[in-house]
């Protein structure tokens, strides 16, 4: 059993919705090849790592990219249960709005799929649960941090 499958407490999780000229970058995770998901590059937090290091170093190893972090957008919670009503995942997934900085992203085992979208009109594309409103937070945080 994946210690990610029925865990003794929340994973923290964080990601970032990294800009560049007016598009987020979206990846899609590779066990949803054949109908990707799309949603912000990241993945779990690492013993002795800030939150913000994580989200950086995860965005740099799934797709390549180099970002700075403007500030928080928030957090999304995702709490799986089994049919018996057991616990099977859960993840505190916190998210950062970044600036692109360099690098363009590739796709790799953790992102089979990626893309810029306009993060006001993600239409036509599955995203995970909680993305729009994440993506708008980090938006507002953009905005604030570039006038």
């Amino acid at each position: 059993m994946s210690d990610r499958l029925y865990p003794q407490r929340p994973l923290i999780g964080a990601s970032v919705a990294v800009f560049r000229e007016g598009k987020v970058l979206l990846a899609a995770r590779v066990n949803t090849e054949h109908a990707p998901i799309y949603s912000l590059p990241g993945g779990l937090v690492e013993i002795g790592e800030t939150l913000e290091e994580a989200a950086l170093r995860e965005v740099m190893e799934e797709v390549g990219v180099a970002a700075r972090i403007l500030g928080f957008a928030g957090h999304v919670e995702v709490i799986d249960r089994d049919p018996d009503g057991k616990v099977r995942r859960h993840f505190v997934v916190n998210a950062f709005a970044a600036e692109w900085v360099e690098g363009e992203p590739v796709t790799g085992p953790e992102a089979p799929h990626i893309q810029w979208v306009d993060p006001h009109a993600i239409g036509g594309i599955a995203v995970t649960k909680g993305l729009g409103a994440v993506l708008k937070r980090a938006a507002a945080v953009l905005t604030t941090n570039t006038m």
